[in-house]
């Protein structure tokens, strides 16, 4: 795995780990790194119970990545509505869903092909 691989890998545990503390939950890694003419090498997607709580992972994953690693996103979208609140890492995208509008975008599905790991909630 080459050093672009390793920090971006490093990134997405350090996401999950924000995630997690906020109680995100159905937190999922897609893996795009093998698949061609991608925008990035990991998608994670999670899920919050309410608006406040999409908007409160959001917030939650983008300090705790700034206090463990020095980064910030490079772009946030989303955050009016906090129906999805998008976080672009660059190498990197966060998907923060409400649990009512994760189904119909399915971007999972969307990106059936990439190797997907599905983290249990720890909470």
């Amino acid at each position: 795995m080459n050093k672009v691989n390793e920090s971006a890998k490093q990134l997405a545990d350090t996401i999950v780990e924000g995630i997690q503390e906020k109680k995100g939950t159905n937190i999922a890694i897609l893996d795009l790194s093998k698949l061609d003419n991608t925008i990035c090498q990991y998608f994670i997607i999670c899920e919050g119970d309410s608006t406040t709580q999409v908007d409160a992972i959001a917030e939650g994953v983008s300090d705790y990545v700034r206090q463990q690693l020095n980064d910030r996103p490079i772009h946030v979208e989303g955050r009016e509505n906090a129906l999805w609140i998008l976080l672009d890492y660059f190498d990197v995208v966060v998907h923060v869903f409400h649990k009512d509008q994760r189904d119909f975008y399915n971007l999972e599905g969307l990106w059936a092909d990439a190797v997907r790991t599905n983290i249990e909630n720890l909470f």
